[in-house]
């Protein structure tokens, strides 16, 4: 699977997470599943910046070409990076002032880690190195930078200081740890993991020093601490029925979890990446619909991404994205836009707009699938969920 020949096989499948990677880019290395193979390996999640590694997820989708986007939220749609090589990904914001951190492959076959001003054109590259280093978010006080990383062999969890210099391996362990987030005191670290021999990913608290005491939370992918420190957010496969991908928290009791809870799911849909607003009053996150045969064989379109915000306790769900082009990984600025990554100018770049413009459309039950695509062009879509419809339903 690995492109790298000095990966293994298992650091391979485990290149990881977005619970789902993505189709082919141009040039990259083609990779199918047999019925056996698939059989055996079973269910995966990768990340989003694993395509970066030169994983084909999902099969050859045809040639990448800019779709319409008729979302009438559109009027505050704003693009921050404008690279035309590769892909800019996992963006996240700096708390205290107006910067973000991204992963992006514009540089290395694997992605390296860069700062730019949310308004501005320079980009500075924080990471070099012949791994891959992905999943950055800035510390409460936005002078360090904790992200994913598999240049120690396998993945792990990282922290660099914002001005560069030699990054710290948080976590030393023989499982495959990710997705780090901050607590709101900047004192822990929440991220998940996957044990050498275990087949399900776990969640974990850890001291933000290398070296310091961790401990068990729960089970999950892509957890982020709450602004209050009293919530974990994260997603969670159903264990029957669709088994597609929902968005769930815990509450934490001093110190303890507790309470997990499911916020919204889709009998159709596979719900991931969510994310809280600053004030801790909402969570944006990401969809993926898989359309039935016979509307993706009219319109030559077999999934959509859009990127939707909810109240923190469930309601009032309202889709910001139209689906016609590629949209995923939201993230909230301080003052409450929402920054993703879509391949809407033919490019995988980092966007944002306002989720309070006027024409959103509230959550139906069954407003993802009741909504098909209109249009017979198909964007080289990069599956964020699953290496075959199979693996978006088993979950992992």
């Amino acid at each position: 699977m690995i492109a790298n020949p000095g990966y293994t096989v298992r650091q391979g499948r485990l290149l990881f997470l977005l619970v789902c990677s993505m189709a082919p880019l141009p040039g990259c290395a083609c990779f199918t599943w047999s019925k056996a193979e698939a059989k055996r390996q079973g269910p995966h999640p990768i990340l989003a910046a694993a395509r970066a590694n030169r994983i084909n997820m999902f099969g050859d989708l045809g040639i990448e070409r800019e779709a319409g986007y008729f979302t009438r939220s559109a009027v505050s749609l704003r693009q921050h990076t404008f690279s035309e090589v590769g892909t800019d990904n996992d963006v996240d914001l700096d708390p205290t002032s107006g910067r973000m951190v991204f992963s992006s492959t514009r540089h290395n076959l694997n992605p390296d880690l860069y700062i730019k001003s949310v308004d501005g054109v320079a980009v500075t590259q924080l990471t070099s190195d012949p791994a891959s280093d992905v999943q950055p978010e800035f510390s409460p006080d936005g002078s360090k930078v904790a992200f994913a990383s598999n240049r120690g062999g396998q993945w792990g969890v990282w922290i660099i200081d914002v001005n560069g210099g030699q990054p710290a391996r948080l976590t030393e362990s023989t499982a495959e740890e990710a997705h780090p987030s901050w607590s709101p005191d900047g004192s822990e670290l929440v991220f998940c993991s996957l044990p050498e021999q275990g087949g399900q990913w776990e969640l974990w608290i850890a001291d933000a020093r290398a070296g310091g005491s961790r401990r068990f939370i729960g089970y999950g992918l892509f957890p982020e601490w709450s602004p209050n420190g009293a919530q974990i957010l994260y997603q969670r496969a159903r264990e029957r029925g669709s088994r597609w991908f929902s968005i769930w928290t815990m509450q934490l009791v001093n110190g303890e979890p507790r309470y997990p809870t499911e916020m919204a799911s889709n009998s159709h849909s596979a719900l991931t990446l969510p994310t809280w607003s600053p004030d801790g009053g909402s969570i944006a996150f990401s969809s993926i619909t898989e359309w039935p045969s016979d509307i993706s064989d009219q319109t030559g379109i077999s999934k959509t991404y859009d990127v939707w915000v909810m109240n923190a306790d469930g309601r009032r769900k309202v889709r910001l994205t139209d689906g016609y082009t590629l949209n995923y990984a939201p993230g909230f600025s301080a003052d409450g836009r929402v920054y993703f990554t879509s391949n809407r100018s033919g490019h995988e770049n980092i966007w944002s707009l306002m989720p309070t413009g006027q024409g959103t459309e509230p959550w139906n039950p069954d407003s993802l699938t009741e909504r098909a695509p209109q249009t017979t062009q198909a964007p080289g879509f990069h599956d964020e969920l699953a290496a075959r419809p199979a693996a978006v339903r088993e979950g992992f």
